[in-house]
Formats: C-alpha cells, sequence, structure tokens
C-alpha cells in the first residue's frame, strides 16, 4: 500500500529571487534521491513561500523494490586451484556479494567460464530510507548562503523548523539542532503554530493560519485581486511576469491595493517612473485605456486589508520621495551638454587593465567603423554610426543613471534626442546594450546592432588580451554572454561576416595608436575564434541541431557565422531524405583522399586535371558534368550548392566503383587526386562533412 510523505524546510525569510529556483532545485534532488533509492512514487507536488520549502511525494511505495541480479566474478581458472580448492579470489567475490562460497556456480561466457552468483537483495523500507532524505537539501545551490550559530554548514537562511511526515508517521530527522517535528508556522503576523497530523491537511491547516502555501494559487489570488482593481478604476494592467514572480515570492497571504501620485510626475520620461517604481519598490504600473501610463501604482501586502488606508499612505510617501529624486535628476542632467558628459569619461576607468570608458570609446568607434564597412553600410548609416560611437557612454556621467543604473542606454536615447541629436543616433545609444541578457531583445536598427556588436567585441579582446579568459564557470565581465549576443545579432541581420577577417583588421587599427586606444591587441586569434565557435554551437544546441552537423557546419576554416548556421540549419533539414546518406558517404570519400593526395602531392594537387590521362569513361562523365557545375558554382546559394552536390553523387560513386584512384602509374593516380581535389574544393568551404556521423 502506498504512502504520501511530506517534507518542510521552514526557514527565516528568503530573497524572493531565490525562492523559485530552491523550490525546482529541491523537487530535482528528492526525485534523484527517490530514484537512486529504487523506491517508487507517483508524483512530487512543491509549496513554497519565503518561509517554507515543500515537498509532498505522493504514492510513495511503503518498500526499495527487491534486487534480484546475476553477479559475474573472476574467471574459473583464477577461481579454482589446481586442487579443484577455491581460491582467495574467489572467496573475496563471495564476501563482496555477502554470500558463502557454496552459492557460487560457473558460467561459459564466449568460450571462457566464469564465476558467477544468484544475488538477492531485499528492498527496505520507506522509513529506513528516508531516514537520510535530508540529504536532498545538498542537492539545492544558492548563489548566496549563511552559517549562523557556532555551526559551519551553510545554508540561504538559518533552518528553524522541519516537518517530516510519512501519512501520520513522523519520520525522525535532524539538521544541525533542529529536529523534525509535526508543527509548522502559520502567518508571522497573522497566524499561529500548527500541528500537521497528515501531509494531506498540511495546505488547508496552513490557509487557516494564513498562508498560501501553493505559489500557483497565491499567484492567481494576486492576478485575481489585481484585475478587480482595474475593473472597478477602468484601468490597463499589463503584468510583468519577473514582477509578479518576484512579488509572488515575497508573500504568503497577499492583498493588492493601488496608490497615488501627483500628475506633475508625468512630465518624467515613463521609463524613469516605472523603474522608480518596480525595481525600487515592486510596485506594478497602471494606463488608461488609451495606454498612456497613469498616476496610479498597485502593489501587493504580506497581510490583511486591516489598516490598509496607512499602508497605501506609507507607500505613497516613499515613492514620491523617489520621484522627487527624478524629477531633481532630470531637471540637473539637462542642464549639461553631451560633450561635456563624454569629457568626464576619460576620468572614469572602464578596467584598471583595459584604461578608461573614454578609450573603450574610441576603440569602439573604429571596430564599429570596421564592421559597418564589412556588413555594407550605406554612408548616411556610417555618419550616424560615428556619431553615436562617439558619445554613446554619454549618460553614464548623469544624475539621473547614477541614481538609477537600469536606465543607463535609456536615458542617453532621451538625453541626445533632447539635445538635437538624430533618432537613429538616439536610438543606437540604447541599443548598443542589447540584448541585456542571453535571449534578450535584439536591436532592431542596423545602426545600433553594429554598435552593439563594436561594443561587446571590444571587450571580449581587451579582456583577453589582458588574460580574462573566462574558464570553466568563472565569468564575471559575462564576455560569454556578449559573444553569444554578437552571433545571435549576426543571424538576426544575416550578415556575411567572417569574424577570422575582422580580427586581424582590428588588431592592425588600434595597434597604430596605443595612445588614443589605450590599449594594444596581442595575438589572441585561436583563443577568440574557438570562444565564437563555443557560442555558435550554444545557438545551434538552442535549435535542437544534431551535433555532429554542428560540428561540421562551425569547424570550416574562415567561415561567416551566417553560412555556418546557415549550412547548419540545411544539413540538419537534409540528414532525413533518402539521398542524405549515400551523397555524405561518397562526398566524405572524397574529402579523405583529397587528403591523402595532399600528403603526397602537396601543392601541386592544384594543378590542373589533365583530360588525356583518362582512362575510363567514368572518370570523363565525371569531368564533363564537373566542368558545367563549376561554370556557375560559385554564385549559387548554399541550398542550390547542395543539390548540385547531391545530383553529383551518384556519379562520384560510380566513378569510384569503376576507377582505381591509386593507380600504379603515378601521372594517372595524380591526375585523378586532381579531379577529386576539384570537388574538394567545392564541399570545404560549406561544412566539414568527414565530422558527420553517417549512421546506416
Amino acid at each position: 500500500m502506498s504512502k504520501t510523505f511530506l517534507l518542510e524546510i521552514g526557514l527565516e525569510e528568503m530573497p524572493a529571487r531565490f525562492v523559485t529556483s530552491s523550490i525546482k532545485q529541491f523537487k530535482a534532488a528528492m526525485e534523484k534521491f527517490l530514484n537512486e533509492n529504487r523506491l517508487a512514487y507517483s508524483e512530487i507536488r512543491t509549496y513554497s513561500t519565503p518561509r517554507r520549502l515543500t515537498l509532498e511525494v505522493l504514492e510513495l511505495a511503503e518498500k526499495q523494490e527487491d534486487i534480484e541480479e546475476e553477479a559475474k566474478g573472476p574467471a574459473k581458472k583464477i577461481a579454482v586451484d589446481a586442487d579443484g580448492n577455491w581460491t582467495k579470489a574467489a572467496e573475496g567475490f563471495a564476501r563482496g556479494q555477502g554470500v558463502a562460497t557454496d552459492k557460487l556456480f560457473f558460467k561459459e561466457i564466449k568460450g571462457v567460464e566464469y564465476v558467477h552468483v544468484d544475488k538477492f537483495i531485499p528492498g527496505e523500507t520507506a522509513q529506513t530510507v528516508l531516514a537520510n532524505v535530508l540529504d536532498t537539501l545538498k542537492g539545492i545551490h544558492f548563489p548566496v548562503t549563511m552559517h549562523w550559530g557556532n555551526h559551519t554548514t551553510e545554508f540561504i537562511r538559518p533552518i528553524h523548523w522541519i516537518v517530516s511526515l510519512l501519512d501520520d508517521e513522523l519520520i525522525d530527522l535532524q539538521f544541525l539542532d533542529v529536529k523534525s517535528g509535526q508543527t509548522t508556522r502559520g502567518h508571522r503576523f497573522l497566524g499561529q503554530e500548527t500541528t500537521i497530523n497528515h501531509p494531506s491537511e498540511y495546505v488547508a491547516k496552513l490557509k487557516e493560519q494564513n498562508v498560501y502555501a501553493d505559489a500557483e494559487e497565491r499567484k492567481a489570488l494576486i492576478v485575481k485581486q489585481i484585475e478587480a482593481l482595474a475593473a472597478e478604476n477602468n484601468w490597463v494592467m499589463n503584468l510583468d511576469e519577473e514582477l509578479l514572480e518576484e512579488v509572488n515570492n515575497i508573500v504568503e497571504y497577499p492583498t493588492a491595493f493601488a496608490g497615488k501620485f501627483d500628475e506633475k510626475y508625468l512630465e518624467v520620461p515613463e521609463e524613469v517612473l516605472i523603474i522608480s517604481m518596480k525595481e525600487h519598490q515592486r510596485y506594478f504600473e497602471v494606463r488608461f485605456q488609451d495606454g498612456q501610463l497613469a498616476p496610479f501604482f498597485v502593489a501587493v501586502r504580506n497581510g490583511n486589508a486591516d489598516f490598509i488606508e496607512n499602508v497605501i499612505a506609507g507607500n505613497e510617501k516613499v515613492l514620491v520621495a523617489r520621484l522627487e529624486d527624478a524629477v531633481f535628476f532630470y531637471d540637473e542632467d539637462q542642464q549639461h551638454s553631451i560633450e561635456s558628459y563624454v569629457e568626464r569619461l576619460k576620468k572614469v576607468t572602464f578596467h584598471e587593465k583595459i584604461g578608461t570608458t573614454y578609450e573603450k570609446m574610441q576603440r569602439v568607434a573604429k571596430i564599429s567603423e570596421i564592421i559597418g564597412q564589412a556588413v555594407g553600410l550605406t554612408s548616411e548609416e556610417q555618419v550616424d554610426l560615428a556619431r553615436a560611437a562617439a558619445i554613446y557612454k554619454f549618460d553614464l556621467m548623469t544624475g539621473m543613471v547614477g541614481e538609477f543604473p537600469e536606465l543607463q542606454g535609456i536615458m542617453g536615447e532621451k538625453y541626445a534626442l533632447l539635445k538635437g541629436e538624430k533618432p537613429a543616433v538616439a536610438q543606437a545609444i540604447r541599443e548598443h546594450y542589447m540584448p541585456v541578457s542571453s535571449e534578450g531583445a535584439l536591436p532592431e536598427s542596423t545602426v545600433g546592432a553594429v554598435l552593439a556588436m563594436a561594443d561587446k567585441l571590444d571587450s571580449v579582446l581587451t579582456f583577453f588580451n589582458a588574460g580574462m579568459i573566462p574558464s570553466g564557470s568563472n565569468d564575471p565581465y559575462a564576455l560569454r554572454r556578449q559573444t553569444y549576443g554578437i552571433v545571435r545579432i549576426i543571424e538576426a541581420k544575416g550578415w556575411d561576416l567572417a569574424m577570422s577577417n575582422i580580427l586581424p583588421m582590428i588588431k592592425e587599427a588600434i595597434n597604430e595608436d596605443p595612445a588614443t586606444y589605450g590599449v594594444t591587441i596581442d595575438e589572441n586569434r585561436e583563443a577568440v575564434l574557438d570562444f565564437f565557435n563555443a557560442r555558435i554551437k550554444q545557438l545551434l544546441n538552442g535549435k535542437n541541431i544534431r551535433h555532429d552537423i554542428i560540428e561540421a557546419a562551425v569547424n570550416v576554416e574562415d567561415v561567416e557565422m551566417s553560412q555556418a548556421i546557415e549550412v547548419a540549419r540545411l544539413l540538419q533539414d537534409k540528414q532525413s531524405t533518402d539521398s542524405f546518406r549515400p551523397t555524405m558517404e561518397a562526398l566524405i570519400r572524397v574529402i579523405n583522399l583529397t587528403r591523402k593526395g595532399q600528403e603526397l602531392m602537396g601543392e601541386s594537387l592544384t594543378e590542373a586535371v589533365d583530360a588525356s590521362l583518362f582512362e575510363t569513361a567514368e572518370e570523363k562523365e565525371l569531368a564533363n558534368v564537373l566542368a558545367s557545375v563549376e561554370a556557375t558554382y560559385v554564385e549559387l546559394s548554399l541550398a542550390d550548392k547542395y543539390q548540385k552536390l547531391t545530383e553529383l553523387a551518384p556519379l562520384i560513386t560510380k566513378y569510384f566503383d569503376n576507377t582505381m584512384i591509386m593507380a600504379d602509374n603515378e601521372a594517372v593516380r595524380n591526375n585523378r587526386l586532381r579531379q577529386l581535389a576539384k570537388i574538394a574544393r567545392m564541399i570545404l568551404p560549406m561544412a566539414k562533412i568527414d565530422l558527420l556521423e553517417i549512421k546506416k
């Protein structure tokens, strides 16, 4: 008969941003624990609040599954001596299996006899296994931890109580000096301690003590309350999911309420108001039906509606103080020119090993120019790019960004427009930070995309140059994310950009004037290219493309990123067709023989093919078809090139079947290798297909 197991870890309030990830890790650790210990179950439910992490295991087996297996030991010649007695090797094997030697028997495997034993391990009870269930806490990893009292063990916050019940039976557990029991705690101010007699009571008993333990139920209640406020006041509420998740993890008993602020603050850019409300106070912004920001906010209290007027007044007072600061900084910032802010950046250190932020801007301006020319910007776009690159970090010195760092780039765009800069320049200033997360939004404008790439590429090159290359999980300057952002931008724009061509140009330009640029760029070409290739692989892995196809597409010399991505998608699409395997087998054989020809002939492999040396009809036919394909091959799209190679494959196979490539006559052999090399030169710029795993 199955049972239900409840494990609640009660602790001090956790930071809201860690609650959801912690309960997910806790569940995963429990799944691993039960599977490794052979305890069957049907489902694990999770409950979480700032003060508790709880798992409920449904239909848990009463005992482990028994193990019946046949264990293999040493060979008979080792297990038995000349007199037919068991050797120490056999006796040791028996002891290790927990049986007497009379239980041993021989079994032949591939002509050799080995000692075997039938092994039966009875399963232990769930109670016995669960005595070690707190090992699951080791499976939760926190960004920050602490220890308390005289203990050295660390956790995210001090643990104050543990509830551990198998149906109505207490499972004795202990974490440091905290012993498990049946008593849980209700809301810190609105509830009391309560006894859980059975896991089925858990959710209801906590509700009696003003705790909604089910995070999804609690979130739904918050949404319902906010929607009711919106309907009552004819507001539009576009709930930010990240903020909703954070607010949900701050409260145990939610009560939504609305507050207001003076309309005069609406003169400040709405991004400032939203940041003030969202990031600093965890408020939801309110809009009128026409989409305009309204002078109201919605917040959620961890408690009931008692004295809610006082709560509203207190929150309004705190917000007004924030908004007054914003108004002051907004007015004060406009008293200074963009150039004066740029001048101040000369005294701001970007990194002690790299130089100032101003010097970084000079490098980015040059890198932007190089990339802009490579991707074919118009002359007008080049002018806009140069202006944006010359000023794009100026808002870092404004009071608004100093007070609200989240607004960097955003205020740069606002202030640039106020100072008369072109909209394209202002937009690029905002977009140069994008994407701000691995899968975040990308720059929309071409100028913004180039500036974003240049800014990120400068960081990668200069940090690599300074020896600060990410290793393992260590990446304090987010170089992986920035490089991934470059790759995503190139994919989105469809630009033909080979980093192997760009890097030498950047190195030459920067090293010509180290006084202006602050650094010189050493030769880190291979390390940087490998770093970029890893990010391309990351992108393609996210698209569920076969790993060997990714390797074939990426590991092409001087490959353009957009081409590597396109080739990977093309091969992934074609790998399920009937022609894929025979085509790849034929082409891979061409590649392998060409590699052999390179070893034998060196540079002479690229010499012209001599038709007078043809001996078979197949090599003549292949040469004729190849000549017609070569005439237009360079101008073809990748898909059309693949199609041409697919059409060539049967001829190549026929050629191999009827032609001895490594002929005794050296001239004939070399001529045939040169003919294959021509085909190889059509294949290799597309993909390193010999890395493909061709499945029969």
